[in-house]
């Protein structure tokens, strides 16, 4: 698929600064929020190519979709939302926190499957890819790690033509994207795991989840 478009479903650290990379690799962008009025200085920082409005008009929008909400927040998405978003590639960011998120992180933390599986049954018929999820804003910001090697970005999905627009997303990013298999893995970088928090290249993050030559299988 040609993606021109992207939509972004929460406009804060993770996705607000994602929408201003994607925007100066010619990307149109659109950000929502419940509150659209509050992303003016976003908007006017990530440049001409970049606009703003409400959850339901930046889906409708994208060809793919960046959801970047905390947690808690994802069922509380209406159903003509959810619905929207059936049959659309969606990137997830998000992160089960307790302190920020309560019950909900908690049972997540605990789904043996991982965060892919636990946000694809909260939006059954999206097209879940895990991405972006293992690195700090500012340093996504840089897409550069203290020792001046380009950020790797882990990816995991079911879908294949979404584990493409992901990985070339994280490219025109300036990161270098790792595809670690199906959304089953997507454990393997969840919070806690040793490659989360850590802006790891991508030599690193195959190193440190022993990930097999382009070619082999691997079990997720």
């Amino acid at each position: 698929m040609k993606i021109k478009k992207i939509g972004i479903v929460g406009s804060g650290n993770i996705g607000g600064t994602l929408g201003i990379l994607l925007a100066q690799a010619g990307y149109e962008v659109f950000y929502s929020s419940r509150h659209p009025d509050t992303l003016k200085d976003l908007v006017r920082t990530a440049g001409p190519k970049t606009r703003a409005g409400t959850v339901a008009d930046a889906i409708a929008f994208g060809d793919v979709i960046v959801l970047s909400l905390p947690l808690m927040a994802v069922p509380e998405l209406d159903a003509k939302t959810r619905d929207a978003l059936k049959g659309k590639i969606v990137i997830d960011t998000s992160n089960p926190y307790p302190e920020r998120d309560g019950k909900i992180a908690e049972e997540a933390r605990k789904e043996q499957g991982g965060m892919g599986f636990f946000v694809a049954r909260l939006l059954p018929g999206a097209r879940i890819v895990r991405a972006f999820n293992t690195v700090y804003f500012a340093d996504l910001k840089k897409t550069k790690n203290s020792k001046g090697e380009k950020i790797g970005i882990p990816l995991a999905g079911d879908d294949q033509e979404g584990l493409q627009a992901a990985s070339e997303l994280v490219e025109h990013a300036g990161l270098d994207p790792v595809v670690v298999g199906g959304l089953s893995s997507s454990k393997l970088f969840d919070v806690g795991t040793a490659v989360y928090a850590t802006s790891a290249s991508a030599k690193e993050i195959k190193e440190k989840l022993h990930l097999k030559p382009a070619g082999s299988k691997r079990a997720a």
